[in-house]
């Protein structure tokens, strides 16, 4: 299996880009991981809402760009579906069996997705009803594609 994050910023923080690592290494077992970060916008404070909507067309381009045909694509909105892990563990491995081997996930700015991105996913997945720092969100994400496929392979995880 194909694992993509299409991601929008650069990661600053070292403690970030240290758990990052740490879940690629752990990833390698199970599938192949690539990470696509994208350009941000800069962001002015207050920014209008039709600038906000000009910033997030510019993102969703660059992203765009990274998303092929036949990729099996779940952008992380907050008000995607919720799943607990053995159900995200259960669809991924369905989306294999179903011969969707190429699966990417996106995760958008500050300012979230456009909706050209939300129109070209085949699904939305939410994590929370809280918001959460981008950076912070792709460490979150690959802890739980960890976990999904700890779990495939009938492997201890926490509960």
């Amino acid at each position: 299996m194909n694992i993509t994050l299409v991601t929008v910023g650069k990661i600053k923080e070292k403690y970030f880009r240290d758990a990052i690592a740490e879940y690629q290494k752990r990833l390698s077992r199970y599938c192949k991981l690539d990470i696509i970060e994208v350009a941000d916008e800069k962001t002015p404070d207050k920014a209008s809402e039709l600038l906000g909507s000009q910033i997030k067309q510019k993102e969703a381009e660059r992203i765009l760009k990274n998303i092929k045909e036949d990729t099996y694509c779940i952008a992380l909105t907050i008000d995607g579906k919720k799943r607990d892990s053995v159900n995200m563990a259960e669809h991924i491995e369905n989306l294999g069996l179903s011969g969707k081997s190429n699966i990417v996930f996106v995760i958008g700015g500050s300012l979230g997705l456009h909706e050209s991105i939300v129109e070209r996913a085949d699904e939305t997945l939410s994590f929370s009803d809280m918001t959460f720092p981008h950076q912070l969100m792709r460490v979150i994400l690959l802890e739980q594609v960890y976990r999904c496929y700890r779990i495939i392979n009938g492997e201890p995880y926490h509960k």
